[in-house]
């Protein structure tokens, strides 16, 4: 089936006193949109995919879902390709805003929110505070009226190749051995998987993992009760509107890469899906490299964060499907099986596509399985 793809955008109102992207007025955000179609026909439903970095109009699925018969939009949060300074609580604002704006520009009735990778926790983030708003303040404690904005609720939620959260992710994803920002080549060997003296080799004992997984939570506690302090000292100071960008090293240390027994699936180890996971650990395009005292509170703080899937989840009541790729290098299958276990509505199905990838770029003979999968869900529902 031939496909048409629309490129759209639209501007809605941000009164935010704080502006953490580059160009346009203050005041206002433009949303940049695509809509993926069947070249003839109409439809009712539109899938959302949305990502707080966007950039996925052109992913496989999406394109697939669209040959299938089904009406799929891409919408872009204001922070497109740039995750530096970005608030979840903001991504979820210009989310809404696009469903607002699919109701009344296309006139689609139902929307079902298609949470692909680090779109999953935004979907479920969203579908929380449309259930029960209740946020009027970031992490920092920046006024943000999510409580007010009037957000319609999706008529589902999908779960695709999904990872709990960014914040989540990230902790499990930092590198145990460096004890001190200020000197992160300076690392506990003790804790440095990548580094041929470690004592440590693979497969690693329980009691190393166990180890390990403290020592990452507490690397990310240590931030954040940095970046706290900062913030209240610059308070303090009487400049309550000033930031602080910093780098964060060693971001893609993960036993998981290095030992296929932990979390086991069917991808290969000693790899990710950016790569060689030693090189990405200090590489330019890892988690959070470079960030701001605001953002990390609320995409890459541990405790802080509210957007993560598992606690978001259990607020949520709509239809959901989790769909697990079994070889996938980045959202591994404890994730998945954790979203799902994790989701209060009654209505919830997982399904696990044996052998697929994060993007289903080395298997696509396993993309019409999962296009299948998708729809059959949409179809039992009405959708």
């Amino acid at each position: 089936m031939a496909i048409v793809r629309e490129a759209y955008g639209f501007v809605h109102a941000d009164n935010s006193r704080l502006k953490e992207v580059y160009g346009g007025p203050s005041g206002q955000v433009f949303v940049e949109c695509m809509r993926i179609r069947p070249d003839t026909g109409t439809s009712k439903t539109a899938i959302l995919f949305s990502h707080p970095i966007g950039g996925g109009s052109f992913l496989p699925l999406v394109s697939a879902l669209a040959r299938a018969g089904r009406h799929v939009v891409y919408c872009n949060p204001r922070y497109r390709g740039n995750d530096t300074a970005l608030i979840m609580e903001k991504c979820v604002l210009d989310l809404g805003a696009c469903i607002a704006d699919l109701k009344t520009r296309f006139g689609y009735e139902k929307v079902i929110l298609g949470g692909w990778s680090g779109g999953g926790s935004l979907s479920m983030f969203y579908q929380d505070q449309a259930e029960h708003p209740t946020i009027t303040e970031t992490p920092a404690g920046d006024p943000i009226d999510i409580k007010g904005a009037g957000l319609q609720p999706a008529d589902g939620v999908m779960l695709l190749a999904a990872h709990i959260s960014r914040s989540v992710t990230m902790t499990e994803w930092m590198d145990p051995s460096i004890l001190d920002e200020t000197r992160p080549f300076e690392r506990d060997r003790g804790l440095d998987i990548y580094d041929a003296a470690c004592p440590q080799r693979p497969p690693y004992s329980a009691e190393f993992v166990a180890r390990f997984r403290e020592a990452q939570i507490a690397r990310n506690r240590r931030i954040t009760d940095w970046a706290k302090a900062q913030l209240a000292d610059l308070n303090a100071n009487g400049d309550p509107d000033a930031e602080r960008c910093f780098v964060v090293q060693g971001t893609m240390c993960d036993v998981r890469w290095t030992d296929p027994s932990q979390d086991p699936s069917d991808r290969r180890p000693y790899t990710c899906y950016l790569g060689d996971p030693r090189i990405v650990n200090d590489g330019p395009v890892g988690l959070g490299r470079f960030t701001t005292l605001r953002s990390w509170l609320s995409q890459w703080s541990y405790d802080e964060s509210r957007a993560n899937g598992v606690t978001n989840g259990r607020r949520i009541s709509c239809p959901t499907l989790v769909i697990n790729n079994t070889a996938d290098l980045a959202c591994t299958p404890s994730h998945a099986q954790r979203l799902f276990d994790a989701v209060g509505s009654q209505d919830k199905s997982i399904v696990h596509i044996e052998g697929a990838d994060h993007y289903y770029a080395e298997r696509p003979d396993l993309l019409p399985k999962a296009t299948a999968a998708v729809g059959a869900w949409l179809d039992a529902r009405g959708f």
